[in-house]
């Protein structure tokens, strides 16, 4: 078979819709008799607009009203909003990330949140969901769920996709989202890792896995966290453990081109590390890690470099306080 329909194959089998798993009921009972325990945690930076929201939705569905979650959690990047109290108002954990084994100190960066969630959490089943979703509800929870509850053996790591709206000028678009995605990390699967292809939104901030796996993955602290994540997975454990799950459409705030492109030079410094360390390319120098961009002022033109460091924390099963709490 080719890698056409290799992926059509995996996408047939492992391409869900959220409404497959809207029987809250049945996924607390797939839960119970396989005796786990959920996590949630939200990675945080000055959320204040959408957090409270966020937390009272799926709480009060996903936790008072159907326990499939068993705690909520914050892991914040020194806000200086009110996000952590908002957070703790609605009644979710709530952890400073720099406070989180400090003798490891502490990086700037979605994926060290992630990485210390895993310490600081309990559940056998993580779920990340971003921050600043304006249309919240409990399918982006029970969607990414309900693949590892019903396929057990099978499916070990979930990501969503949706329709993304886009801000153009004063009005939105119904579609558009999803940049660098389109312009860059499809080309790059398609030349180097094809098995991949078939993932539709392979950057979304939400997903889920179990901890079996996610404690043996390493973490890019900055925006190469998702890629890193998914190259590793399908190298070390094969597609079949990937599933995604349709969550329909996703509000939340537009990127500037600026931003999406030095968002697109973090995820190439991971991509090109994978790369030499799957074999695939030999690295002859040193990747730059200045981000160049070029601004105009008074019609001169000038370069503006800005720091992207590359750090990637270890997996959290090599470090020996995370070895001792969770008797491994």
């Amino acid at each position: 078979m080719n890698w056409e329909g290799k992926m059509n194959d995996w996408i047939n089998k492992r391409t869900f819709h959220h409404s497959q798993f809207e029987d809250k009921r049945k996924l607390v009972e797939l839960k119970e008799k396989l005796d786990l325990k959920i996590s949630l945690a939200f990675p945080t930076l000055n959320e204040e607009k959408t957090i409270g929201k966020e937390i009272m939705v799926i709480k009060t569905e996903l936790m008072d009203r159907f326990p499939l979650i068993d705690e909520i959690a914050v892991i914040d990047s020194n806000s200086i909003d009110k996000t952590r109290e908002i957070a703790e108002e609605f009644g979710a954990k709530v952890f400073l990330s720099e406070s989180i084994l400090p003798n490891y100190g502490s990086y700037k960066g979605k994926g060290e949140n992630l990485w210390k969630s895993l310490y600081v959490l309990e559940g056998d089943i993580i779920v990340w969901i971003d921050a600043d979703i304006q249309n919240i509800h409990p399918k982006f929870v029970y969607g990414l769920l309900g693949p590892l509850l019903y396929y057990p053996d099978e499916i070990k790591y979930v990501k969503g996709f949706y329709e993304r709206p886009i801000q153009m000028g004063d009005g939105i678009k119904p579609s558009g989202g999803g940049r660098v995605t389109e312009i860059l990390i499809r080309p790059l699967f398609s030349l180097f890792y094809p098995e991949l292809s078939g993932l539709i939104q392979p950057l979304s901030g939400e997903y889920a896995g179990c901890r079996e796996i996610l404690e043996r993955l390493p973490f890019s602290v900055g925006y190469g966290v998702e890629t890193g994540h998914l190259l590793d997975i399908l190298n070390g454990y094969g597609i079949d453990v990937l599933a995604q799950v349709d969550l329909d459409k996703r509000i939340h705030r537009n990127q500037t081109i600026q931003a999406l492109s030095r968002m697109s030079f973090g995820i190439l410094l991971t991509f090109m590390k994978r790369l030499e360390a799957h074999k695939k390319v030999k690295l002859l120098t040193e990747l730059e890690k200045y981000y160049k961009s070029i601004s105009v002022e008074k019609d001169k033109h000038y370069i503006n470099e800005t720091e992207i460091i590359f750090v990637e924390r270890p997996p959290m099963i090599e470090i020996p306080e995370y070895k001792k709490k969770y008797k491994k």
